[in-house]
């Protein structure tokens, strides 16, 4: 018997959505704010994962693409990737790089640096992205912002992308950071345990 789709098992057309609108135009990228509080507010005034465990659109993409072109190798990930030092390892790094791009938006809105109309892959590979943004159309600080997240959230899903192919589907899920960050708040939230 087939599973009951509901409307939030489609939400992975929101996640290609999402990169498609900030390849032509880069101020779509704050959109990607939703996936980055509705998590954490979950967590905090519910207390549980529903985001990941079913509104999670990025998720939902990493089952989907290795079902439609049988592109995952379905191994088992390293024990290494999933466990806590690596899990909140990763979850400060994501953090800083998310705290740098707070600090740059700053630059720009004080003055002290020009917007750069580049995207960053893996924090490293400079992508010019000038074709995203006409200068003038919003403060430049705004541009400055989307042009920092946007590469955030591309280089976030090229790992899940990665580790998808080489292991199982959704095996990004296990070292996610929102997800480290959820657990650690549903944890707190629900006393009791240590965080894993």
């Amino acid at each position: 018997m087939t599973k009951k789709k509901h409307w939030y098992d489609y939400l992975w057309i929101w996640t290609i959505g999402y990169f498609v609108l900030g390849f032509f135009n880069i101020l779509f990228a704050w959109l990607g704010m939703i996936d980055f509080l509705l998590p954490l507010f979950i967590a905090i005034f519910g207390g549980n994962k529903f985001f990941c465990n079913h509104l999670c659109g990025r998720g939902q993409l990493f089952t989907v693409i290795p079902k439609a072109l049988k592109c995952s190798r379905q191994k088992p990930a390293p024990s290494w990737l999933s466990s806590k030092w690596f899990r909140y390892g990763f979850l400060i790094f994501f953090l800083t790089m998310f705290g740098n791009i707070i600090y740059q938006t700053y630059l720009v809105y004080g003055g002290a640096s020009s917007l750069r109309e580049v995207v960053k892959l893996f924090w490293t590979f400079r992508v010019p992205w000038g074709w995203a943004y006409t200068a003038g159309t919003t403060a430049d600080w705004i541009a400055q912002f989307s042009f920092g997240f946007y590469s955030l959230m591309l280089t976030s899903t090229l790992i899940g992308l990665i580790v998808m192919v080489l292991f199982r589907p959704r095996t990004w899920c296990s070292f996610c950071p929102m997800g480290s960050m959820t657990q650690l708040i549903c944890k707190a939230k629900n006393h009791g345990q240590q965080p894993d």
